[in-house]
């Protein structure tokens, strides 16, 4: 007997009926919102060359990617892991010409050989956009304001973002080593990880002891960016800390905000600013986004831009498991069409009878066509 013919791998699922049905509306409210801001919609393919994902941008690990070789090329291909990365690559070439600043949105589905931490989900659905040819302050505003909308448009309550400048070591360190809070370059990476750990003993055992007022410039915003503020003596940030504060007067109301200025994980490939965005009743982080740069179609050239991912999955399950039934009209053999077109036009979800056992209510349905009337059935 074949006892596991019908399981899936690990890390994936099917979407049942009501799953399906909310994911449906979470995508289009949420690409509806995209569309009326100005984002066009590309649909990139799921299977690239590995190459092409793996060095289009900074910080992609290949490794997460399901990677074989293709028979008509022999060349590696892989399953997307992150549909940034193709979009970054549809800017460059086919849309190379088209006038900057560029905004494009995408949806999809994304599969990674693995799950992240303790989750073992390894395909997610992807929404997202991005404006291409710029990542000032404007931008980025208009980024982050348009992701919360997008989110609230979809069904998401209690916003939250966390800011974070993932150039943050690099701007105080400095070239060579000689900015405000100097550091061997060899030590950098280490001081990093240690920052993004909020581990203050291996800060210190790494050489950066100087960083450690950094770690407390976490928290709700307004206190955090002034703590931060009195640690930047020498001004080294002051650009930076105008800029999160002018996009937090654009998005304010939307959202609470908070800062976490050493936060990498998650932000490998950003540049000077990123976010992640939470909202209440889901677990983990519900989108990421930031600022990037692209290479051109020309070697060594390269784009700033800036863009947001969502991961609404577990929207979606909390979505379908408080909706209720939709009304349903059950149409029974010999049923009036022309009736019955007319109660679809106007929005009614209708079942047609195809024998005489067909049971309305067994169907979900709620009302049954009578006389070219819907008439609500009683239990």
């Amino acid at each position: 007997m074949d006892t596991d013919r019908d399981l899936l791998p690990e890390g994936l699922e099917d979407r049942l009926p009501a799953s399906a049905a909310a994911a449906a509306r979470v995508t289009r409210a949420i690409m509806d919102v995209l569309d009326g801001h100005g984002y066009d919609r590309v649909q990139p393919p799921t299977i690239e060359f590995e190459k092409s994902m793996a060095s289009r941008m900074a910080g992609v690990q290949p490794r997460r990617m399901f990677r074989f070789v293709d028979p008509a090329s022999l060349r590696m291909m892989a399953l997307r892991s992150d549909m940034t990365v193709q979009v970054g690559r549809i800017a460059a070439t086919g849309l190379g010409g088209a006038a900057r600043p560029l905004r494009l949105c995408y949806a999809g589905q994304v599969i990674t050989i693995k799950g992240d931490g303790l989750d073992p989900t390894r395909e997610r659905l992807q929404l997202g956009a991005e404006l291409i040819g710029s990542d000032a302050v404007a931008a980025a505003g208009e980024v982050l304001a348009v992701a919360l909308e997008a989110l609230r448009a979809a069904g998401a309550t209690g916003l939250s973002v966390d800011f974070t400048l993932p150039d943050l070591v690099d701007t105080l360190a400095g070239v060579d080593g000689l900015g405000a809070l100097p550091l061997d370059p060899d030590k950098i990476e280490a001081v990093r990880r240690e920052l993004d750990a909020k581990d203050a003993g291996g800060l210190v055992a790494a050489g950066g002891e100087a960083y450690l007022p950094l770690l407390t410039a976490i928290g709700p915003f307004d206190s955090a960016i002034e703590r931060l503020a009195a640690i930047d003596a020498g001004g080294a940030l002051a650009s930076r800390i105008a800029a999160l504060r002018e996009i937090a007067g654009r998005v304010g109301d939307l959202a609470r905000l908070t800062l976490d200025p050493s936060e990498r994980h998650g932000f490998e490939y950003q540049s000077w600013f990123g976010f992640t965005i939470y909202a209440a009743d889901v677990s983990g982080a519900l989108g990421r986004g930031g600022s990037y740069t692209i290479l051109g179609a020309d070697a060594g050239a390269q784009e700033p831009a800036i863009g947001f991912s969502l991961y609404p999955d577990e929207l979606i399950d909390a979505l379908a498991a408080t909706d209720v039934p939709r009304d349903t009209l059950f149409l029974p053999l010999g049923h009036d069409a022309a009736a019955a077109a007319r109660l679809r036009a106007v929005g009614w979800r209708t079942v047609a009878a195809i024998c005489a056992d067909c049971d309305a209510a067994a169907l979900g349905c709620t009302h049954r066509l009578d006389g070219g009337e819907a008439i609500k059935i009683t239990p």
